[in-house]
Formats: C-alpha cells, sequence, structure tokens
C-alpha cells in the first residue's frame, strides 16, 4: 500500500530554493534556529546545490539540443537551461529523460519571440534525442514476400527504430543538419528561414545515428498512416486524398522505387499481416 508523503512549507521552501525558482525568505525561521556560523553555512550549502543543479541542467540540455544551444550562443542557453530547470524541475532519476518540454516553453517566452522557429528546432531535436535510444527493431526481409501474395488492405509495413513526424511552418531539417552535417550550408539555411520555407520532418535511426530529413507531403502522408497502424492500403490512398494544389508541389509519391531506399536506410524493417476487424468481414 502506497503512502502519500506531505511536504511542510519549510521543504517546500527549501525545494523552490535549491532549484533557483522564488527566494530565499520563506527559509529564514529555518535558518534562525541555529548560530551565525551555521546560517552561513546553510547558505553556502544552498548556493552549492543550486549552482550543481543548474550546470547538470546546462549539460544535460546540451546533449539533446546542441544545435539550439548553437544558434542561442552560450549565455543564452546557459539562461534558458536554468529557468527551465527551475520551471520544469526532473520528475525522474533518469537526466537523459528530462528535457521533454523546452519546446513549448521556448514558445512562450517573450525573450524569444523574434525568432519562432526555436520551438520547432527543439522539438526536431527532441524527437532525435528520442530515436537515441529508441529500442532496437530486427529487419526481417523475407516478411517482405507478403507485399506480392497479400491484399494490401491486410499488410502493413514494420517502422524502424525511432521514427519520427514532425510538421514545420519553418526550414527546421535544413537548419539542423547545417548545424551538424554542414550539409546544406549555414547561408543556405539561413536563406531558407529568410523565405518562410516550410519543410516536414522525418526522423529515424540508422544503425545507432539518429538521423532527419526533409520529405514530401506524399511520404510524410504514408508515413504518418504507417505510424498509426493502417494498412498499406489506406496509407497508399492518403496520398490520393492530398489536395492538388499540395500534390504539384513535387511529383508523385512512387512508392516502389521510395520503398527500397528506405529498407537499405532502415527506416522499414519489414512487412506484417494485420487482422480483420469485424466491421471489414464480407
Amino acid at each position: 500500500m502506497s503512502q502519500q508523503v506531505s511536504n511542510s512549507p519549510e521543504q517546500l521552501a527549501l525545494l523552490q530554493a535549491v532549484l533557483g525558482a522564488g527566494d530565499d525568505s520563506p527559509l529564514s525561521p529555518l535558518f534562525a534556529r541555529g548560530s551565525a556560523q551555521q546560517e552561513q553555512l546553510w547558505q553556502r550549502g544552498l548556493q552549492a546545490y543550486r549552482a550543481n543543479g543548474q550546470a547538470l541542467a546546462e549539460r544535460v540540455l546540451l546533449g539533446a539540443y546542441p544545435v539550439l544551444a548553437q544558434l542561442m550562443g552560450d549565455e543564452s542557453f546557459a539562461m534558458l537551461a536554468r529557468h527551465f530547470w527551475a520551471e520544469h524541475p526532473p520528475l525522474r532519476g533518469d537526466m537523459a529523460c528530462w528535457g521533454d518540454g523546452l519546446a513549448d516553453f521556448i514558445d512562450a517566452a517573450l525573450q524569444l519571440s523574434d525568432n519562432p522557429y526555436l520551438g520547432d528546432v527543439a522539438r526536431l531535436e527532441w524527437l532525435m534525442h528520442q530515436a537515441a535510444s529508441a529500442a532496437d527493431v530486427d529487419a526481417d526481409l523475407a516478411s517482405f514476400a507478403l507485399l506480392t501474395s497479400a491484399d494490401p488492405a491486410l499488410v502493413t509495413l514494420t517502422l524502424g527504430a525511432g521514427v519520427a513526424l514532425l510538421a514545420s511552418g519553418y526550414p527546421v531539417v535544413s537548419v539542423v543538419n547545417a548545424h551538424l552535417l554542414g550539409s546544406p550550408t549555414l547561408a543556405h539555411a539561413g536563406q531558407l528561414l529568410q523565405e518562410a520555407h516550410a519543410e516536414k520532418a522525418l526522423v529515424w535511426r540508422q544503425g545507432f545515428k539518429p538521423c532527419t530529413r526533409a520529405v514530401s507531403t506524399g511520404e510524410y502522408m504514408v508515413l504518418r498512416q504507417l505510424m498509426a497502424g493502417q494498412s498499406l492500403l489506406q496509407a497508399l490512398e492518403a496520398t490520393d486524398a492530398t489536395p492538388t494544389f499540395i500534390q504539384s508541389e513535387a511529383l508523385p509519391f512512387d512508392f516502389s522505387g521510395w520503398l527500397g531506399d528506405a529498407v537499405r536506410n532502415g527506416l522499414i524493417c519489414g512487412a506484417r499481416s494485420i487482422p480483420i476487424t469485424k466491421g471489414e468481414e464480407g
């Protein structure tokens, strides 16, 4: 049977002080219980805990958001990390899981409103961070025989590790890859930002490396259906339902050519049958 632990006002004040949130005045009664020398020791200890926590916050967020850190600069990123630590402290012991929600925190920050693309850059980097530790998916090449023998309405494709999608109004893939890979160039990525070029991002893990690339509307629609567990037929029909003005942005989606590349890159790992629901039985 679990027991709920209640915190005293002094305990809550101490926690807030360690996190750097609010002021230290609620702790005055606690400090007053000791001598002046003890109070100095407590203050030094509090400052040390606070400094260590803030330094940890910066290191953890830098590991998950290296491009964001480059875009903001060291001082601004460190300040962001400290504020995020104070407002959204970790709830679990595994610090690798801390940092989710930074994108929304950035979107709400008036100080960063002049660079509205930063939130989506953070969203893309967090998806890549998650992909890095996603569970492995074993390739099953023999299963692709289903594509030649089974009804497409009863087959779906198995996605690789860490697959995720992000539709952004900004060229986030170009910005991230310019900083991480050097391609495109930073100048080209900056030009795309000025032109308000929108990109749809795909994230997956190729081997042990999280990757991202921009995808067409057709590929985005297919992958979104497959991620939802829909059949191959439904996924392909989704591209036919795409509005004409969007379809005209590129050539029609070539499933056969795409599938070969997707298998080689670890994006698609196999095929599998899906059960027939009662409503679909003839």
